[in-house]
């Protein structure tokens, strides 16, 4: 089992990488949880556990954690909310908060997210708001959920008029990756996960991005040794940066590259035509093209980004979706400030800059591009 920590004082955590991990989790949490538990004990809410989830992943999935657990002397609730990104809302978890009232969830009650980035966020959001604060675990089944939504604390649901606009930093208790659950994604969300990992090459490590030009079809294959390699070292880049920077007052936003306008393609598609890992991708290049423009980086560092996300299956670029309608979307992202729409751009493959100087005419003349 390969371990990347999460460096925050008290907040501080483990992402645990390996094989056949959803097995191991029950013996695994007494000794994160405050008090700890021990296998026998007396019974009470304290040990209580709560899964959220899914109905896919919880027929994938959910007998053997809920075997794990109960193995390890918790008691097991299972609450399925329904798949899509449509169903992160204000209106889901307060149907959660409906079931944690009749299971009788007490603050040392942990919850368990079962699935991927939208079970992560909104099982997280719940644990923040809940009794004002309950631990909770992050059991991540896709890809993208693996090396980044399950890492940092980022819990939100999302608003009609954009995504992840109500929400909170609140750190999970530990990460459990159980490379396993990979094998029943299909393609397309596989594809995803890539995405986020071709992210941290481009932002932190142009060694890394090296190696997924050279291993790029290995690891959408699922190569082990491949596999393994890249989600680490996606961990540890986005561990690093939030231990440096918690609430993303600097450092933290870097981790933002390519989110700019591919949250505002989500949105104004309502969720339903692009994954967020596509919608990633198609902000990824932009953003490199938006870096080419202002001067920052090369035409070939250009070619590079779009030329591996095209060799990931990626889509590179949006049609159909008015450039007007997408800068109006992006003054409601979350990290506009004083009015200026602040870009994560590119200086060269390793390295990257917050730029908040960026027009709307260049962003419209990319868009066009």
């Amino acid at each position: 089992m390969e371990v990347v920590n999460v460096g925050l004082g008290e907040r501080s955590y483990s992402i645990n990488l390996g094989k056949g991990l959803l097995l191991e989790c029950g013996n695994r949490l007494p000794s994160l949880l405050s008090p700890p538990y021990k296998r026998g004990g007396s019974g009470g809410a304290g040990r209580k556990i709560v899964v959220i989830t899914n109905p896919i992943v919880s027929r994938l999935y959910g007998n053997t954690l809920k075997n794990s657990l109960t193995g390890a002397g918790f008691i097991a609730n299972f609450v399925e909310i329904p798949d899509g990104e449509e169903y992160k809302t204000i209106n889901t978890a307060i149907e959660i908060y409906d079931r944690l009232i009749d299971i009788k969830v007490e603050r040392e009650s942990p919850l368990i997210a079962l699935g991927g980035g939208i079970i992560g966020d909104i099982t997280g959001f719940v644990a923040a708001t809940y009794l004002r604060g309950i631990p909770y675990i992050q059991v991540p089944t896709t890809l993208l959920s693996q090396v980044d939504s399950s890492i940092g604390g980022k819990t939100a649901v999302n608003h009609p008029r954009g995504k992840n606009l109500i929400g909170a930093f609140y750190q999970p208790k530990a990460v459990f990756i159980d490379i396993d659950t990979l094998k029943t994604l299909p393609k397309e969300e596989i594809l995803c996960g890539v995405a986020e990992i071709i992210k941290y090459g481009i932002i932190r490590d142009s060694n890394f991005f090296e190696y997924l030009e050279d291993n790029i079809e290995k690891l959408i294959n699922l190569n082990e040794d491949v596999l393994i390699h890249s989600i680490k070292r996606s961990c540890e880049i986005k561990a690093d940066a939030v231990s440096k920077d918690e609430r993303e007052a600097g450092l933290r936003a870097i981790l933002n590259f390519g989110h700019t306008i591919g949250h505002a393609i989500e949105s104004l598609t309502d969720y339903k035509k692009y994954r967020h890992g596509e919608a990633v991708a198609i902000g990824m290049v932009y953003a490199a093209r938006l870096s080419l423009e202002s001067g920052l980086c090369s035409n070939k560092d250009y070619e590079r980004v779009a030329n591996l996300i095209t060799a990931a299956g990626l889509p590179i670029a949006i049609f159909g979706l008015d450039a007007d309608a997408i800068i109006d979307s992006l003054y409601l992202d979350k990290k506009v400030k004083e009015e200026k729409i602040r870009f994560i751009l590119m200086n060269g493959i390793g390295s990257v800059e917050i730029k908040s100087d960026i027009t709307n005419e260049l962003i419209r003349k990319v868009l066009s591009h």
